[in-house]
């Protein structure tokens, strides 16, 4: 180990940053993103939770890829904390810096925005790679609360808050890895902080062996455009139902108008011959009578 500021300087410019990038660069691996934007085109980050981790992924698609998101978060780890045991020594203190760079990389993922999982198997895989005696009390701790309560976030906020603690329990001798130890954690709780508030209000979520259906796993943005669609049909409707409400009306007074119109008009046209027959029977009997009928009776008197 170097002695000097110098050597510490040259140590960190040569061995630890260049192991810092490699862990945060394979921790940028992230299974979930990759799986979902890539293989199943329809990205896991927009729907559910939002996390691009292993539970919101099992959730929101479920199946066979799930254990491909569960491999890339372990195998990452893996190669990550090899490389740093290549680069600086088989050490504890290797491990926990290649451990904190490679969920650094998991959680803010360059490639990805900058948006990714919480580190929960990532750290899970560390914890085993450290020491045993750590990863009993991280992953015991978790898989109880989890099967009690069924929430997986509970589960996680003891794997983070236990982490620095046993941490510190196993290697009081190693000051900067109890450091880094407590920096880890600290990350994974603070990535849960969502979680805890939801814990708080009752309203968290519980892990179940069966995916969601299709109406409980839409998408606000499904929720919203089924409201607009119903509401354009209920919408319809009520032009549709107001718009016959009022032709009928105005049908039948149309009707009504007509109807009344051809009364009118039959009543002149009644009128009209009335008036004919008065002026052409009448004087023409009268004329008659009086040219034929008076002066044959002159006559023959």
């Amino acid at each position: 180990m170097p002695v000097g500021i110098l050597d510490w300087l040259l140590y960190f410019a040569v061995f630890l940053l260049p192991t810092a990038v490699l862990a945060y660069f394979c921790g940028c691996f992230n299974g979930a993103v990759v799986v979902s934007k890539y293989i199943l085109r329809d990205d896991v980050r927009s729907h559910g939770s939002g996390n691009a981790g292993l539970t919101n992924f099992y959730r929101t698609f479920g199946g066979v890829l799930t254990l491909v998101v569960i491999l890339c978060d372990v195998l990452k780890m893996i190669i990550a904390v090899r490389l740093a045991c290549l680069l600086l020594g088989n050490t504890v203190v290797a491990r926990y810096w290649a451990g904190l760079f490679c969920l650094l990389g998991h959680m803010f993922p360059c490639m990805f925005g900058f948006k990714g999982g919480k580190g929960i198997l990532s750290g899970g895989t560390l914890a085993i790679m450290i020491d045993w005696r750590i990863a009993v009390v991280v992953w015991g701790g978790f898989l109880l609360l989890t099967a009690l309560t069924r929430y997986v976030s509970l589960g996680s906020l003891w794997a983070g808050a236990s982490f620095p603690f046993i941490s510190w329990h196993c290697y009081p001798q190693f000051p900067l890895a109890v450091i880094l130890a407590f920096v880890t954690g600290g990350l994974v709780v603070w990535q849960h902080r969502t979680n805890v508030q939801r814990l708080l209000h009752g309203n968290e979520s519980k892990f179940s062996f069966h995916r969601k259906s299709a109406a409980q796993g839409a998408t606000p943005d499904a929720a919203q455009s089924g409201n607009v669609s119903g509401l354009t049909d209920a919408q319809g409707d009520n032009v549709s139902g107001a718009t016959a409400a009022q032709s009928e009306p105005d049908a039948a007074a149309q009707g009504g108008n007509a109807d009344g119109q051809a009364v009118r008009e039959s009543a002149e046209a009644s009128a009209q011959s009335g008036s004919v027959d008065g002026q052409g029977v009448t004087p023409d009997a009268g004329s008659v009578d009086g040219e034929g009928v008076t002066p044959d009776n002159g006559g023959a008197a």
